[in-house]
């Protein structure tokens, strides 16, 4: 069975990662079948970069995407494309549609981070009252 999955590169405490196809008995960072784009975790917002039409072409014939990559031909728009192509609906209609979906995902990016600094400042908070509290 072909999988679509992360490779892992670059240096220890700084992975980045390429999309592949891979036989799904293999290793992970063992020889693959394509490459089909990258992902950095490192930069933000974070980095993904892979082929739609390659990876549609995996999709098509069969090829089982991992929960991660799943969520990144999500973010990329790819999956949505892939439904579009199967409802029949033009390029330029998918197109239209691809560029909302990046949009709307790129806006709860934002959003979600924004929520995160905020969650971890009320605990920081917190935590710096409990210190004053046990200090008295």
């Amino acid at each position: 069975m072909v999988k679509l999955r992360l490779r892992r590169k670059g240096k220890k405490h700084y992975p980045f990662y390429d999309v592949v196809a891979v036989d799904s008995r293999k290793k992970r960072d063992s020889d693959f079948i394509e490459r089909l784009g990258y992902y950095n975790p490192n930069t933000a917002p974070t980095t993904i970069k892979i082929n739609p039409d390659r990876a549609i072409y995996w999709l098509n014939v069969g090829a089982q995407p991992t929960e991660i990559v799943r969520s990144l031909l999500s973010y990329e728009g790819i999956l949505l494309k892939r439904t579009l192509q199967f409802k029949g609906k033009t390029e330029e209609e998918i197109a239209q549609e691809v560029e909302k979906h990046k949009v709307v995902a790129l806006s709860r990016y934002k959003r979600r981070k924004e929520l995160r600094k905020k969650r971890e400042a009320i605990k920081a908070k917190a935590k710096e009252e409990a210190k004053a509290a046990e200090t008295e």
